[in-house]
Parts: structure tokens; sequence; C-alpha cells
């Protein structure tokens, strides 16, 4: 077992379990994200869309497309300084509205001025050419599983470890010219930001500490050695008639490593389970390779990995929820997507649904400004599993195998399949 398998199993076991997931909710319970579209619905059926718990000083989570929506364009009453739900203290994080991580931790007006500085390095026209890269990137990973795979002689695969959760780390490891032997590192420091949350902040902190300082060294390195990469580009552009602050350039370089890792590496698993669950759906699409983009898009909707989190700004009543100064609001989108007012047949996953306008890549100011690189690494990723093997199922039908992440962002962490190459 891996060092950082055991640390995912030793902070797990560390969780206490959930009495009631409408009045004591826990993000960080295992049993969360492996069953979250039951939960939601149960939640809501019972006739309280917002969910509550003492956790975490106290946490708002409201599970409809209207409520989700109405936090998320809400920027006076619901600050971005924070997005993470922890044991942090509130007053011990960055001050709005620059924030720790720009631009998603920024609140206006500052954050118009650092989201534009990112926006150009993921335009489609720039995003495009990374194609032909990240299919070769999937085929020689797919090598490797397969490789193993036969070696054995049990037709067994992993698909996150050996396949999804390799895809995004290199690819946006590469995009700001961090060394490519990182690449577990950088899986390291996700954990350590999006699913160890519920530990003791010192813990905490010493994880993020170490971070910082592998970001400082890469940040000197790029200072000497200047090239055509996001770390150059973060240093060299100027915000206001002036270059960023030592601190902007960390946040945001920290910020691009872990959304564009973890976030895409869940989609990627989640399609690839539903695939598995689903052979009918996993039939048509080898059949109709075509409906690959349309699928993508409906496994984004129902499977959409990102629940983001706000700290209330101000006191004020929410719907008949008392709102407190610094009580945590999660986000979750996903399950805004599964609205049934807002998307017919919404807990249904319809690969050919046409319309859909989901919220996998949030609302209001910070919406995803790397959708455009998720969707291509997301298409390509399942475009050649399917070509390669078109034929596949969870080694345990019942699904014990599957192992799901706990936090705020929902995918699966191994994802153990019987293939037919």
């Amino acid at each position: 077992m891996s060092e950082r398998s055991e640390r995912i199993i030793v902070t797990a076991s560390t969780y206490r379990a959930v009495t009631d997931w409408a009045t004591d909710l826990d993000h960080a319970d295992p049993a969360y994200n492996r069953n979250a579209p039951a939960i939601w619905r149960e939640i809501v059926d019972s006739g309280c869309p917002v969910a509550h718990s003492d956790r975490y000083g106290g946490m708002w989570t409201p599970l409809t497309h209207e409520l989700v929506s109405q936090v998320a364009y809400d920027t006076e009453n619901f600050t971005s300084r924070a997005v993470v739900v922890s044991r942090t203290n509130a007053e011990d994080f960055i001050e709005a509205p620059v924030g720790g991580a720009p631009p998603i931790t920024s609140d206006p007006p500052f954050h118009h001025h650092a989201r534009r500085l990112l926006l150009p390095a993921f335009a489609p026209k720039v995003i495009e050419p990374w194609e032909e890269e990240v299919r070769e990137l999937c085929r020689a990973r797919l090598d490797e599983a397969l490789a193993s795979a036969a070696e054995t002689g049990e037709g067994l695969i992993d698909a996150a470890t050996q396949y999804a959760q390799h895809i995004p780390a290199n690819v946006i490891g590469r995009m700001l010219g961090l060394p490519p032997e990182d690449d577990e590192l950088f899986r390291g420091f996700v954990h350590d930001a999006l699913e160890a949350i519920d530990i003791e902040t010192s813990e905490r902190g010493a994880n993020f500490e170490r971070l910082e300082a592998y970001l400082d060294v890469q940040i000197v390195e790029h200072l000497e050695n200047p090239r055509d990469d996001l770390i150059s580009y973060l240093l060299n552009v100027q915000l206001f008639d002036q270059p960023l602050s030592p601190r902007h350039v960390r946040g945001s370089i920290a910020l691009l490593l872990i959304a564009g890792i973890d976030t895409t590496w869940s989609a990627i698993g989640s399609s690839l389970w539903h695939l598995a669950t689903h052979p009918e759906d996993r039939r048509r699409l080898v059949a109709e390779p075509d409906l690959i983009p349309v699928a993508i898009e409906e496994f984004l909707r129902a499977f959409a990995p990102v629940t983001m989190a706000r700290l209330v700004a101000k006191d004020h009543d929410f719907h008949g929820c008392p709102m407190e100064v610094d009580d945590w609001v999660l986000l979750p989108f996903p399950a805004a997507n599964r609205d049934p007012a807002v998307f017919d047949r919404a807990d249904e996953v319809v690969i050919d649904r046409l319309e859909n306008r989901h919220a996998a890549f949030g609302l209001g100011i910070h919406r995803c400004l790397g959708s455009n690189l998720a969707r291509l690494e997301l298409c390509v990723a399942v475009e050649e599993f399917l070509g390669r093997i078109p034929d596949f199922e969870l080694a345990d039908p019942t699904g014990d195998g599957v192992v799901w992440s706990v936090g705020q962002i929902r995918g699966p962490r191994a994802l153990p399949f019987r293939i037919q190459p």
C-alpha cells in the first residue's frame, strides 16, 4: 500500500458518522459521495431544500438549482475568500478581495481583473492544439494498463489509478512548466487540499506549507530559467501596471494545479464508472462514436464533480435559514444539475440529451475558466478508452470495489474493471 493510500484511509477513519443528512451533513463522511444523489433527493423530498450542520463551525447546503444559483450570484451576502470547507478558523483566511488563491478566492471588484489575466491561457485556440498530446498520453496509459493486465492474466485494470488520475495531472503540470516526474506529488497535494479537510488546523496548515514550499522552489527556478509556460506568464504579466505579488503568483499556481487535476480526473472516472454499470450506453457509444461529445455533456451534468463553498459575509435570513457571518455555505453544483424543476428526467443519464444547460462548471462570477481544457481531456479520455477497450464491467458487480472520494470533489478513487480488450 502506498503512503498516500495509507494517509487517505487513516484520515477517513477519524470521521464521526453522520446521524441525519438534513441536520448533520458532512461531505467528509465516506458515505456521502458514494450516495450523494440519493442523499440530495431525500433531503429535498423531505420539504427542506437547505441542509444544515453544526460541523466546521456551522454549515448550510442549499440543494435546488434556484437556491444554489442565488448564492453563487450573490457577492454581497457571500464572500469567496475561502472555497474549501475545513476546520480552519475564518479569520485565518487571507482577506478579500484578493484571497489566497486568486481569482477563485477573490471578490469583486478585484476578481474581475484577476480572472481576466488567466482567460487568454485557456481560450479555445490555445487549448485545441493540446488534443493530440492528450491522445498520446491516454494511449500510453492504456498501453501500460493493458500490459499489466496481460502480465497478471486476470483481465483487470483500475481505470482510476492506472488511467484517469494521470491525464489531467500530466497536462496541467506541463502547461505550468512543472517537472513531469512530480505527478504523484501533485496528487498528494490535491488530497491534502480537497480531501483532508476534517483534520486539525495545525496539520492542515502544515500540508499547505509543504505545497507552498514546493511552489516557491519552482518559482525561483522559473525566474532563473524563464520559458513559455503558465508560471513564467504569471511572473511577467502585470495587474494595474504592476507585477503580480509573490503571494498572488503562488496562489494562482496552486489554484491551477489543484483545480486542474482533481475535477477532470473525477469526471473521467465517473463517466467510465457509468459506462461500466450501463452496458447499453457503453455499446451505443462504441457503435456511435460521434455521439460521445453529446454524452460528455450529459456525464458532466449527471456527475458534475465540483461543489464550491462560500463564507457568509453578513448576517441575514436566507429563505428562513438564519445565516450568520462566517458560516460556511456549500454550493453543490451536482445537486443543482439533478433538479427536476430544471431538467427533464433529472436523475437519469440520457446520453443523447440535446438541451443541456448544466452547471457542472459552476454558476456566477467563478464559473470554471478551464472548461475548454476539461472538456477536451474528458472527451479524448472517453474516446480513447472506448476505442481500445470497448467491453468492460466492474470487477466486483456489487460495486463494493469502487472507492469514492471524500470532500467537495466527487469521483471514484479506485475503479477496478474486468476487461475484454
